[in-house]
């Protein structure tokens, strides 16, 4: 008997995925991440606002970049630098998305856990972050990629292997889920930035409530002859919106009053003392100008600002809980202010302490603080840089040693100790300017803070030294502007200025970067005077 063979037919092979496919795909790896950092937007409006994902790894990105670039991107991005990288994260993450979406394609589960493992790592972030004080930060990031990644696996879906492909209803089926989820995200997000944390809510609240007190020792008015009469010239009190801000906060800190407190402890410290901001306004009140400038500002640049600060002297309280400067035997030479967002900065005791106004300010230009510079407390030291010296968001003071702490900026390469140096600004003519021939007003403004302003030269191409005429003087902590009429001629010219300080010293011509003690060096501007 022949045995019949019976021959199988091979199972038809599934046709791999179309350009449509992967395209799909990528689209929706893109709107699973997009869903994601909405929810946790969401999220985090309820929960705190920093703790939201982009903010989290935003401020680890800044703590963990070289100071060198930091100081490559305030250049060349000056105060939109935060901006920046915050677009440069989301654009990183959509490359990631596109990648994670077409690997779903072929790895339905592991393109979902890809954006499990995102979240959890935002999540470890946010938790980490020195502003953190509750695992609930972690939950933006977490609730963001869970939504994400099952929208990705249901996304996914509907362009799986199929014997005879994707069907066009299947794609249409996509599209819809894609379009209907992407708008009720972005609109669920959108209503929860309308509505706004309760937690900033009730810092706005706060901070609209707040009465300044009177000042016990008010500033003397500024004397008319202060502000020269000169178009371009930079004000002499800067208002509070133009006034610079450098500082690592990608989201504003917004604090409540009536819940902020101010630890005080440490070395020489007679025991740890707390106090509220009623407590601290019931005390004497100082009002000065003091001029403040960021150690990131290169010679010529925007970062110094001129403003009429309110607060209570910061020495008398140090003194009343014990603290005496190492001129007198105290055993702390360095100060350590902390903010609410973790920034640690560490001021000399010696310089705190040796009579100048060194306030804990809660007033500015006549109003509290605005949130962007401080609110509702920040120091205001005269004559340091603000790196070492005007901590915004205050919550703590320590006093400790150079030796055992080094404060945030100090391992990145800056300077422990920063005086302010002796530097000058040429505000008008702008550079690259073209004024008629004849007379221009060439002024600007010069600061020393502690030490005063004596003189300002202007020099005309490779003429010699003319000394210009300065605007009265406020007082030594604050900036002096200048003018010197220039009989100018038509053609190309070098503008040069430099300042003499209440000491005696001039500024250096060779010009430093401000890395890692504050730059110095002549200012100049090249202009091209027209026929009249």
């Amino acid at each position: 008997m022949n045995a019949t063979r019976t021959t199988r037919e091979p199972h038809p092979e599934r046709p791999g995925p179309t350009p449509t496919d992967r395209l799909l795909a990528a689209l929706g790896g893109l709107l699973s991440a997009y869903v994601s950092l909405a929810v946790a937007d969401l999220v985090a409006t309820r929960v705190r606002p920093e703790a939201g994902p982009v903010p989290a790894v935003g401020g680890a990105v800044i703590d963990l970049t070289p100071a060198g670039l930091k100081e490559w991107a305030i250049r060349a991005f000056g105060e939109s630098d935060k901006t920046v990288l915050q677009l440069g994260i989301l654009f990183l993450l959509g490359l990631l998305a596109l990648g994670v979406g077409l690997l779903a394609l072929r790895h339905r589960l592991l393109g979902s856990c890809l954006v499990l493992a995102f979240g959890v790592l935002g999540a470890l972030v946010a938790v980490n972050r020195p502003d953190s004080d509750s695992l609930t930060d972690a939950a933006p990031s977490l609730v963001g990629a869970a939504v994400g990644a099952v929208l990705l696996y249901a996304l996914i879906g509907l362009l799986g292997p199929r014997t005879s492909g994707t069907t066009r209803a299947d794609r249409r089926t996509f599209l819809l889920v894609a379009a209907s989820t992407g708008l009720a995200a972005t609109g669920a997000a959108a209503l929860g930035r309308a509505a706004g944390s309760p937690v900033q809510q009730n810092a706005a609240a706060s901070r609209a409530a707040l009465r300044l007190p009177r000042p016990a020792s008010p500033a003397p008015p500024v004397p008319p002859a202060a502000q020269l009469e000169v178009p371009g010239i930079s004000p002499f009190i800067t208002p509070n919106r133009d006034f610079y801000r450098v500082d690592t906060a990608l989201i504003v800190p917004k604090i409540d009053a009536d819940r902020w407190r101010l630890r005080l402890h440490g070395t020489g410290v007679q025991g740890e003392h707390n106090l509220d901001l009623r407590e601290l306004m019931a005390r004497p009140a100082v009002e000065r100008d003091v001029t403040l400038a960021c150690v990131s500002n290169e010679v010529g640049g925007p970062y110094v600002g001129n403003a009429r600060w309110l607060g209570v002297p910061l020495a008398d309280l140090l003194r009343e809980i014990g603290v005496r400067p190492p001129s007198e035997g105290g055993p702390a030479d360095q100060l350590v202010a902390r903010s609410v967002d973790g920034m640690t900065i560490g001021s000399p005791v010696e310089v705190v302490m040796d009579g100048r106004d060194a306030l804990l300010a809660f007033g500015m230009n006549g109003e509290p603080l605005p949130f962007t510079h401080g609110f509702p407390v920040r120091m205001v030291v005269p004559g340091l840089y603000g790196y070492v010296s005007a901590c915004k968001w205050i919550e703590s003071i320590e006093l400790t040693t150079f030796d055992a702490y080094d404060a945030y900026w100090v391992p990145r390469g800056w300077a422990a100790r920063a005086p302010v140096k002796t530097q000058s600004r040429i505000d008008t003519p702008r550079p690259f300017a073209r004024p008629a021939a004849g007379t221009v007003m060439v002024a600007g403004v010069a600061w020393a803070q502690h030490r005063g302003i004596r003189r300002v030269e202007v020099r005309i191409d490779d003429g010699p030294w003319q000394e210009a005429r300065l605007a009265a003087e406020d007082g030594t902590d604050t900036w002096r502007q200048w003018v010197h009429p220039w009989q100018a001629v038509p053609g190309r010219h070098t503008l040069t200025v430099r300042a003499t300080d209440g000491t005696g010293s001039t500024q250096p011509e060779r010009r430093t970067d401000p890395m890692p003690n504050g730059a110095q060096g002549w200012h100049s501007v090249v202009v091209t005077v027209e026929d009249a």
